[in-house]
């Protein structure tokens, strides 16, 4: 049995001139059965659409098979205005995410669809509950209107945010400072990818929600 990742950089493998950003998909194998292989194609700055134009979902046709499992998590970067990554949430997104589905679908394989997990985006001291757009929901209320496995990190990960504030919530994330690592001499401020703890913690949290339907 094989577990396919489709993602952005929340989920993907990352370069060692990246470190210490961490995608939960490279600590998903910490989770799971040893017997269940992960082929993780998550990749920086994709969305749907850039996903399926670069091949690497035709990539991913030509390897699953009956039984394995296509978990897809995008949304951070549909959002972005430029023409290479945009999708509307409620029409070519709709339709990209129905294009994962049929491709698991079509060779016998389940898809699991994972909602983004959220940014670290505080306004007064409060998390915005809209920090990644109409993705989150999109994505929900397509799975509800065609029976797909649904994960709802977004909601799972605002809860948790929320809950350790805007300071504590931090460590999850990637706050350098000057000289903190090599990579990053300058130091550096990223409320969107996660630090080595921040994504292994999710990385058990969506292994324990993939229980229910693996």
């Amino acid at each position: 049995m094989k577990i396919f990742i489709a993602g952005d950089s929340t989920a993907a493998n990352k370069q060692a001139n990246k470190r210490p950003e961490s995608g939960w998909g490279e600590y998903l194998k910490d989770f799971i059965s040893p017997h269940i292989e992960i082929r993780n194609y998550a990749e920086n700055g994709r969305s749907t659409k850039s996903f399926i134009t670069e091949g690497r979902l035709f990539q991913i046709e030509t390897e699953i098979e009956p039984g394995d499992f296509l978990l897809i998590q995008f949304g951070h970067n549909d959002s972005k205005e430029d023409v290479l990554n945009h999708t509307n949430p409620n029409t070519d997104y709709m339709d990209n995410l129905e294009r994962f589905a049929v491709t698991a679908t079509s060779n016998h394989a389940t898809p699991i669809f994972i909602s983004s997990i959220t940014r670290r985006k505080f306004i007064d001291g409060k998390l915005d509950p809209n920090a990644i757009s109409d993705y989150p929901d999109a994505m929900k209320r397509f799975c509800e209107l065609h029976g797909y496995p649904f994960i709802d990190m977004y909601h799972i990960s605002q809860k948790i945010i929320t809950q350790l504030g805007d300071t504590s919530s931090k460590k999850f994330h990637n706050y350098l400072k000057p000289l903190e690592h090599p990579n990053y001499p300058d130091g550096m401020t990223d409320d969107t990818h996660f630090s080595p703890y921040g994504a292994k913690m999710y990385a058990s949290l969506i292994a324990i929600e993939l229980k229910k339907f693996i």
